[in-house]
């Protein structure tokens, strides 16, 4: 695993409130705030409704936008730009494997019929560092 790699998951695999961008279904971005976490393959996860606005607008452009690694602003650290496509897991599998006691305060648990998991592949990471200008880039092969 390449050094960049390795210095990215460190971020991503760190349970972390993010921007997650979408496009609206007139074309315009909209941004919300979701809570993400990533496994060893970059594939980045976080638990959505169903029926949220962010799905119908994936369901009709899955390309979207995260952006997440600064946890406090008093505190600079590497953050991540990252290009991706975005689909909705509904498998059993899915939501049961990424379930966790934080989301029982949303949903009724990893069966309720509202809860989905949004499952966002990377093709682009861009790693900036504190203080510099130029982002180390990662893409997909």
């Amino acid at each position: 695993m390449s050094d960049l790699k390795e210095r990215i998951l460190k971020i991503l695999q760190q349970p972390q409130l993010a921007g997650l961008a979408t496009i609206t279904q007139d074309g315009k971005p909209w941004v919300r705030y979701v809570m993400t976490v990533a496994s060893a393959d970059l594939t980045i996860r976080c638990a959505t409704f169903v029926e949220a606005r962010k799905v119908t607008q994936i369901k009709k452009n899955p390309e979207v936008h995260v952006t997440c690694g600064v946890t406090d602003p008093r505190n600079m650290g590497p953050y991540l730009q990252v290009q991706g496509r975005a689909t909705l897991n509904t498998t059993r599998e899915a939501r049961h494997g990424f379930w966790t006691d934080m989301l029982a305060g949303i949903f009724s648990g990893p069966d309720d019929p509202n809860y989905a998991v949004l499952e966002i592949e990377p093709y682009c990471i861009e790693y900036l560092a504190p203080g510099s200008h130029k982002p180390e880039v990662w893409t997909a092969k």
